[in-house]
């Protein structure tokens, strides 16, 4: 036979979906503590911090709870604030750290899992199998669905150069828990950006050079449930069940395969820009017609019959260096871009013709 040299895989090894579920963490999180004095961390995007749910979640007396600000993209900054905020809470290392919120905070939650045991600034571990030592227990409780986070090895970051995740082995939660529940108060607008983050992977997955069919059959049921909440008629409850399940097979698609062209300049656009990761792609995949055309035809579809007008002009009056910035960090993914244009693709997608996209945007 010939000599192989195929990826390990690691997913997240525990999953509950269903209504109400969201109520199975405590259970879980007591097989976790070591004993009663035992920490566990809480960090909760601060746009729940008034609602029911968060008051009936089980906080023990020497737990942290943390709302974090997710307004902005996550920046290894703010992640090591956390990390050493956790740290100076007790002098016990945390037994667990739930993330609890959108795609950010996810990403946070499992970037100061990492960091409360590796050493130095999240900064330093952007990239590829950077991480020395495995992460603490943590659990993932998404809010939106659509970017994957909640399965995917990469907590994404913006760094003081780049925009780059931490993709990692030790990075995916160990539990998550999939309750349609907590969707239900998304405002329309940021649950269709969200939910284009799973439908943008598929297509990229699909696209991409390196499609095999783990990728493929998550990539097209990922699609598919999004086709049928923003194209059809279906009720809102059911329309979230089927929007979690998306996010879980887009972020799935993308674990044994890698996104694209339009993830690659929302990186970039974000960095500079500060453009939120979920709005961004949409954005930019709106110009994506000679790399994905039957999709941006479709997801145009879909923002017409949801009344959603995408942002314009973000780069007029931006400076040279600006677009030289997001050109660099754009062009530094070269995961993405070989994904996307196979391994010769700076022959195809120079600096020149990069800006050109940014311009129409």
């Amino acid at each position: 036979m010939p000599p192989t040299n195929y990826r390990n895989l690691r997913v997240v090894p525990r999953l509950i979906f269903g209504r109400g579920s969201v109520s199975q963490l405590g259970q879980l999180l007591t097989s976790q503590r070591t004993d009663a004095g035992s920490p566990v961390v809480f960090l909760i995007d601060d746009v729940h911090e008034e609602k029911p749910w968060v008051r009936q979640l089980p906080v023990h007396a020497n737990d942290l709870i943390i709302f974090v600000s997710v307004r902005t993209e996550p920046k290894t900054q703010y992640v090591d604030e956390l990390a050493e905020r956790v740290r100076g809470f007790s002098n016990r290392r945390p037994d667990a750290i739930v993330g609890i919120g959108g795609g950010s905070t996810m990403d946070l939650a499992k970037a100061v899992a990492v960091m409360l045991t590796n050493p130095g600034s999240a900064a330093d571990y952007q990239g590829w199998d950077l991480v020395k030592y495995p992460a603490i227990y943590k659990v993932g409780v998404p809010t939106l669905a659509g970017t994957g986070a909640e399965v995917s090895r990469t907590a994404v970051l913006t760094g003081p150069v780049r925009k780059l995740g931490i993709n990692s082995d030790y990075t995916p939660f160990d539990q998550i828990v999939l309750d349609p529940d907590l969707l239900e108060s998304a405002p329309a607008d940021q649950r269709f950006y969200t939910a284009m983050d799973c439908y943008i992977h598929g297509a990229e997955a699909l696209h991409g050079t390196f499609i095999n069919e783990f990728a493929r059959a998550h990539a097209e049921k990922s699609m598919d449930l999004c086709r049928e909440v923003f194209l059809g008629d279906l009720p809102r409850r059911e329309a979230d069940e089927k929007l979690m399940i998306a996010s879980y097979f887009g972020g799935l698609s993308i674990a044994y395969s890698q996104v694209g062209v339009c993830h690659a300049l929302s990186y970039g656009l974000s960095f500079v820009l500060g453009t939120r990761h979920g709005i961004g792609n949409c954005i930019v995949f709106n110009h994506l017609d000679d790399y994905y055309p039957a999709e941006v035809a479709e997801f145009r579809r879909m923002m017409e019959r949801h009344q959603i007008s995408l942002p314009e002009g973000l780069t007029r009056g931006l400076d040279d260096a600006g677009f030289e910035t997001m050109i660099r960090v754009a062009l530094s993914l070269d995961p993405l871009w070989e994904n996307a244009l196979g391994p010769r693709w700076r022959e195809h997608m120079t600096p020149e013709r990069i800006r050109a996209l940014y311009e129409r945007m």
